[in-house]
Parts: C-alpha cells; structure tokens; sequence
C-alpha cells in the first residue's frame, strides 16, 4: 500500500499520509457545545493509530445552526481554551487536525434551538419537517461574517487547516440547492445565484485568515432526491471555489431527504460507491481531492489513489470501530482488523434519532476511552460464560484482554447464535465478518471455547468460578392460535436454519427486524411475501438507513399489512382481521416472527452458589446486536472489577 502511505500537500499543510478521518458527530461535548475530557480522549486514540488529518465533528458557527444538543461550537471567544487543548491532544498523538465549520440552517428542531429554524426559503425538509424562517439579507451578511470569524478563531486555536461544511443538506447546501432554495433575488434564481452564498463565506475566510491557511471545502457530489441537484449542476462552482482560494474538495454524497441516506451509506450501499464522482471532480480541480463514502478497507483506498480517482480517502465510521485500523493495515496485519458493518445504528442514528452519544455496534469502547478499565492483576479468574453468541464471545474477549482465565461453553456445534441467521439476508454478510473476527481474536488469545456442550449445575459446580455471564439467548415465542399445528407452520429461525422449508407464498407474523428481514431472504429467492403486524406503526423504523431499505424492497415486491391481526390458520393460508375487516390471506407457509422468550436458567443457581453472575444479551430480554455487545462488554467489566452488581434491568 505505497500510495496510501505518500505525503500529500493541502496548501501550505503537509500530511505524513493520504488518509483522513472525516468530521462525525459524537456528541461527547457539554451541554454548551464546550470541549470534554470524553471528546479528548476518543480524539486521542484515533490520531494513535496512524491517520495523517483528523476533520473534528461539526462545529457551530453560530449560537442557532446547531444540530444536536451536545454539538461542538466555535462562535465565541469562550470557545477557544477547549479547542486549543484539543488541537494540542490531537498533535501530540500524530496527526494533524482541521476544524470543520458548520450551521445545521432547517436541518434542526425549533425545542433544540428555542426558536425558529433559518434558511434561504421557508420550506420544510421531508426528514425535519419544521418550516424554517426565510433568512434576510442582512442576516445573511452577517453569516458569512460568523464562518469568517470562526475560521480565525480555528486558526488562533492552532488548527491547521478549517473545511466548509457545504453537504449533507445543512445551510451552504440549502442555497446551493434548487430543492431547498427557491429565492428570487441575488441568492437564488439561478446556478450562479445559488452559488452566492458559499463563494461569498469562502471568500471572507480567505481574506480573514490569509493565502497560506488551508480552507477545505465538502459538498454533496449529488443530492439523490427528486429536485435536488446532480453532479453536472455542481462542478462549475468548484471551478470558482477553487478560484476564490480553496484547497482542497472533500466530495460526499446526499442530504438526509435522500432516500436510503447514502450520507452515511448503510449495509446495502457497495463500497466506495462515491469513487466515480470523486473521479469526475478530479478531473475538474487543479487541487487534491478527497473522497468519502463507505471507505473502509484500506485495500480499496489504495486501488482509488493509485488509479488517480482522489488523492485523499476519508475513512470515517471504520475509525469507530477500530481506531488503529490503519497500523494494522501498514504492518500487514488486515486480519486483526475489525471492520465496519455500516450499519449506522450505533453512530449517526443513535446520535441523530435518539439524541444520545455516539458509539460502535462492534466496538464498545468507542466513545468510552476516557475511563479506566483495567484495574485487575492479570491471571485473574476463572470466568466461565455460557454461549457464544454476540453478547457471550464480546464478554469473552474482554476477559482475556485483561488476562483473566476464561472458559466458554456453548451447546450448539457452531459458535454465533442468532448472528449466523441474521447475516444471511441480502447485505448482511458484514455481521459474519465481525465473527470471523472476534473468534480469530479469541483464538490468537488462546480462549477455550467448548462447542456442542449444555452448561447445567454440575458445570456450576465443577470448578471455583469467580464470575459468570449468562449469554445462553432465547427461544422463539410461538402463539397460541386455532390451527397453529398445521405442518405448514414454521417459525422464522428454523426457516433460516434450512430445517424448514417455504412454500412459493408466504405469510409472515410479525414486522419486526426477524420478520423483515425474513421477508428479505426469501423475496431474494423468488418468494412471493405478505408481512402481518398488529401495531399501527412499523416496528422497523423507515427512517434507518437499513430501514428504509427494507420498507422499500417488500413495498416494491412483497406487502405489509400493519393494524393486522391472525385470527386462525387454515389449510388455505391464514385468516386476519385488519383495515379492510376479516379476510382470508392465502398462504403455503405461515411463518412465526414475534418475538422470543429469554433463557437464564443458570443465573438463579449459580447466585445460589456464590458466584457473581451476570445476565446479558437476549437471555435478558430481546436485544439489539449494539445492546448485547455492550452488555458484554460492561459485565465483563464489572467481573474484572469485582463489582457485585447485577446487570439485569
């Protein structure tokens, strides 16, 4: 990987390599938008691991253009002895360090900001939904100046370089959008009028900060929405953006009104699907160009450099799940290296959709690196954890990355659980990858894992346990309903498993994430699918990246029927009582996808016994795959540390 290695210049600013960790939001600020131990901390482990530029998350030029509660802000003096220790955290640890400059414009909540959204025209995003307020003149004016003094702010803090934010549907993108902006004087009308806004902040900068302090500039290469912009609208502005002083062109791709939102492209995505209009725009710009886009494999950024498609590749949420990919990767140690799934869930979506702090699904460290954990002599234990499903080998792994004697037992012949049925729909070979992972770390760890045995009592009482993790899963819950016991009834495991078979029309109970993804599977092999649930409201949010993939693929070839309730089973299908009132649906198949019951028969006997016992994951109760690695992870933790705290909840 020679190319990916080569020093590069941005400007005036010399990188010691061709990789960059873009700007993504945390969340780990304070209320006030102020620099934290926490955000030090995450900052500081992922300049270790070898990345030439680090682009910090969004920073707000402006009071009112946040995005999220806990953002990171740079529109006031106050802002500068925090942003001066992260700069000096971040150089310290290797890399060097750009501020990215922001204002969320009508991508943001009226309760967030204790007012009325801003942007060039007063329409609503399809994703927000909140009207914003028709900015003025004036208050344009006096934006602009905000971006100019919050880049002469970046520069007295010691960054070494500031990026524009100009993507993703926030305010720069607005104006340059005939989707979001439809102004009639001299900030909209046309291309070149749309434009105005973003020459004119690029410009102030320039003036402000002088001709030899790097200014990036992202934008959206396409907008992927019905009257949005393609890539053929936005290249002339590049050519004048880079007359007005910019150095460098991080191209991204969407707003968070496409469909599928291809900003953080999900599962579905194929990788680097971003490398052939990054390739369009170098071919436009005499300045480096960097590209981003589910970059994750080092491998596949080396291939774009060295074939001219970007000078830079953005490696962004592959940060979160293994800061030190990039060491790996140099040494020639790609197996070591746990890759992103992209599924969103534990980063962008926890951090947008729940408004909590970002982590990774995978790497339950992330975000979490300012604490103290290893706190135990090594050799402590024995730990015993019964199964090796997601929740049981995490829990595992973390024992004995703190040297501590670990066994684990696990009844089935293949380690996994539930996570070898749920990488098998379209798309969702990533999560067999994490396992392929993990169970080659616990092997290069020497962890003894006992396949094809049932821990039980006498297993409680074979050795002096220090601890255990109950991780023994759950069982599929099958209702009971007249003609359940027809033989065309399977539940969606066993379906998955091959130990069942599905006619050519099958039913599904439940729209949950089994049930969908279910319907997925089978639709792939040419299954004609219907998907019944009794809530009013999908249970698989639309508004996830893999959400909105799934509702579309079974609008486009399968059906669902929410407010639908089976009544009974027949030899024909199955009778549901719903919208359009009681009906019979035909079906081969009827197939069980509501829910499970947990297992933790052995928790009960073990406190009985003494021994500090933890139950996690599914045999809790049903578990996101983020959940139950994060129980994992903490029991194993409180294990280590001699805490007698249960983690039940």
């Amino acid at each position: 990987m020679r190319k990916l290695w080569e020093s590069v210049e941005l400007g005036s600013l010399k990188l010691k390599n061709r990789a960059v960790m873009p700007a993504m939001g945390t969340g780990y600020t304070s209320s006030q938008g102020e620099v934290t131990p926490r955000l030090l901390a995450y900052l500081r482990r992922r300049a270790e691991g070898g990345v030439g530029l680090i682009i910090t998350e969004v920073c707000a030029v402006h009071p009112l253009g946040k995005a999220y509660p806990a953002e990171l802000s740079i529109y006031d003096d106050s802002h500068l002895p925090g942003l001066e220790e992260l700069v000096r955290v971040v150089k310290h640890s290797g890399a060097a360090v750009a501020a990215q400059l922001h204002h969320v414009g009508r991508e943001t909540f009226p309760q967030l900001l204790g007012a009325q959204p801003v942007g060039p025209s007063p329409i609503a995003s399809r994703a927000i939904g909140t009207v914003p307020r028709e900015l003025s003149r004036e208050e344009i004016a006096e934006l602009v100046q905000c971006y100019a003094n919050a880049a002469k702010r970046a520069q007295k803090a010691g960054f070494d370089a500031v990026e524009v934010h100009g993507a993703h549907g926030y305010l720069i993108n607005q104006f340059l959008s005939p989707y979001s902006n439809q102004r009639e004087d001299e900030y909209g009308g046309d291309a070149d009028g749309r434009f105005r806004f973003a020459r004119e902040i690029v410009r102030a900068i320039r003036e402000t900060v002088g001709k030899d302090f790097p200014v990036i500039f992202r934008f959206s290469s396409t907008e992927l929405v019905r009257g949005g912009y393609d890539l053929d609208y936005i290249l002339p502005l590049l050519t004048l953006l880079e007359k007005d002083g910019i150095d460098a062109f991080h191209v991204s791709c969407g707003v968070y009104d496409s469909p599928g939102n291809p900003v953080c492209p999900g599962m579905h995505h194929p990788e680097g699907f971003n490398l052939e209009r990054a390739a369009r725009v170098k071919e436009q710009v005499g300045v480096p160009v960097i590209v981003a886009g589910k970059m994750h494999r080092p491998q596949l950024a080396e291939e774009a450099i060295s074939q001219g498609g970007a000078d830079l590749v953005a490696f962004g949420r592959q940060h979160l799940a293994d800061p030190h990919f990039l060491a790996k990767a140099a040494e020639g140690r790609e197996e070591d290296i746990r890759f992103c799934l992209s599924c969103n869930q534990g980063c962008i979506e926890r951090l947008l959709l729940r408004m909590q702090p970002a982590t990774c699904v995978i790497n339950p460290e992330c975000g979490e690196e300012w604490r103290s954990y290893r706190k135990t002599a090594p050799g402590a234990g024995p730990f015993l954890v019964v199964g090796a499903g997601p929740a049981g080998l995490q829990a595992a792994l973390t024992l004995r990355e703190a040297s501590a004697q670990v066994e684990v037992m696990e009844k089935d012949a293949q380690p996994g659980g539930q996570l070898r049925l749920a990488s098998l729909p379209p798309d969702k070979q990533p999560l067999a990858g994490w396992l392929e992972w993990i169970l080659r770390r616990l092997r290069s760890l020497k962890t003894e894992l006992l396949l094809g045995q049932e821990a039980d009592q006498a297993t409680l009482s074979s050795r002096n346990w220090r601890g255990l993790v109950v991780a023994t899963g759950s069982l599929p819950l099958i209702p009971s309903v007249p003609g359940g016991d027809h033989p065309q009834v399977v539940e969606a495991r066993s379906l998955l498993k091959g130990e069942a078979e599905c006619g050519k029309r099958a039913l599904i109970v439940g729209a949950g994430p089994v049930g969908m993804e279910t319907a997925d599977y089978l639709l792939e092999r040419g299954h004609e699918v219907t998907i019944i649930d009794e809530q009013d409201y999908p249970p698989v949010s639309p508004l996830t990246s893999h959400g909105s993939y799934l509702h579309r693929k079974i609008k486009e070839k399968g059906a669902l029927l929410l407010s639908t309730k089976l009544e009974r089973i027949t030899a024909k299908g199955a009778w549901v009582r719903g919208k359009r009132g009681e009906e019979e649906l035909e079906a081969d198949t009827v197939i069980w996808a509501v829910g499970s019951t947990p297992l933790e028969e052995l928790a009960e006997p073990a406190r009985q016994l003494g021994i500090q016992t933890h139950v996690v994951g599914d045999a809790l109760k049903p578990r996101s795959l983020e959940e139950a690695i994060r129980e994992g992870f903490e029991a194993a933790l409180r294990l280590i540390q001699g805490e007698e705290s249960d983690s039940r909840n």
